[in-house]
């Protein structure tokens, strides 16, 4: 237990700082895009807050194996050099116990890792969207000048309002046209006013109309229908909200079953980051390690090769499964049994088992 808590401390301490700097960063990357579409009044300021929060939990997932890598890999440089280790192993703590102590905490980090990564990455993802969106919406009602036409996107309907309503969201006066070739017929809907609709990823859109008249004129002249109404609301097609759908935003579970390339390498991602938490951590212990008056440098760029190919190959992999020129098994997995390869090997080497 005094092992583990001393060694636990030794990596917490810059794991913390590590970790902190690098959340600092990129909120400061983020916040920069966010505001400044904020200034541009495509965002108000609390969504724009929001969405920078949102990002980062989204990019929790890649900086905290990541912070956890090069703390172990700090920490334990820093007992070789001030000859801790050497006390470790004289007093017969042997390197597996090391190993140990690493794994317990990297086990932990690994837990929140995966927690983020199967469940809190995709609500970040759907949350995102959806103000996105609803920003999106607000945004071209600003932007939507009265009196000109206007074709809805991801639709065949024509609109056209004669004054726009920005703090209630509403469209007066409004007209809206479709032609309907298949059943030789013209929709004209007449109102006082309109809501305009709204666009979500994978969602219809959908427009309400208020007091007014639906007509359906019959090109051939045999019979013309008309409606009063209240309150009416029409579903438009919506092929842009389609094709704005992203399987990030996809629940792990319904991403576990499907069969399509793209989610099953979206899925193993998932799945895969605590593992690679915990190899990542395991293998900065024998990367750290130094001789006496040996240039840190040398391990520390040894071990940043390493750090960089381990995640490229993950990458490269990846692409292929997307691409259905690698299938579900191997997959990803193919990375992690390189990496316990990896790991065992630099274990077992007589250098690295030299005290």
């Amino acid at each position: 237990m005094i092992i583990d808590r001393h060694l636990s401390l030794e990596i917490l301490r810059p794991f913390s700082m590590g970790l902190g700097l690098l959340v600092l960063i990129f909120i400061g990357f983020s916040a920069a895009r966010q505001l400044s579409l904020a200034a541009e009044g495509q965002l108000d300021i609390i969504t724009a807050f929001q969405l920078i929060g949102l990002n980062t939990i989204i990019t929790l997932e890649i900086l905290l194996p990541s912070a956890l890598f090069f703390s172990v890999l700090f920490a334990i440089g820093r007992l070789y050099r001030d000859s801790e280790m050497n006390a470790f192993y004289a007093a017969g703590v042997s390197r597996a116990r090391i190993l140990e102590a690493v794994f317990k905490l990297a086990l932990a980090i690994a837990l929140i890792t995966g927690f983020i990564s199967v469940l809190g990455r995709p609500w970040a993802f759907r949350t995102s969207y959806a103000l996105e969106a609803s920003a999106e919406a607000k945004f071209d009602l600003k932007q939507m000048a009265a009196g000109e036409f206007v074709n809805m996107e991801g639709s065949d309907y024509v609109f056209i309002a004669r004054d726009v309503d920005l703090e209630k969201g509403l469209h007066k006066e409004v007209f809206l046209q479709k032609d309907h070739n298949e059943y030789g017929r013209s929709e004209i809907i007449v109102a006082e006013s309109a809501s305009l609709p709204t666009l979500n990823p994978g969602q219809a859109m959908q427009a309400e109309f208020f007091n007014g008249y639906n007509y359906l004129l019959d090109k051939r002249g045999k019979q013309d229908v008309t409606l009063k109404f209240g309150e009416m609301i029409v579903r438009l097609p919506n092929e842009e909200a389609q094709a704005r759908y992203r399987r990030k935003a996809e629940t792990t579970l319904n991403l576990s079953m499907s069969d399509q390339p793209k989610d099953i390498a979206e899925y193993q991602w998932r799945i895969t980051t605590p593992l690679a938490t915990i190899l990542l951590a395991l293998l900065a212990v024998p990367l750290a390690r130094s001789a006496p008056r040996e240039s840190r440098f040398r391990s520390f760029a040894l071990a940043l090769v390493v750090y960089v190919a381990l995640f490229s190959m993950i990458s490269v992999l990846r692409t292929w499964i997307e691409q259905a020129r690698l299938g579900a098994l191997p997959g990803l997995w193919t990375a992690y049994v390189i990496e316990g390869l990896l790991l065992a090997i630099l274990v077992s080497h007589p250098r690295m088992k030299r005290r």
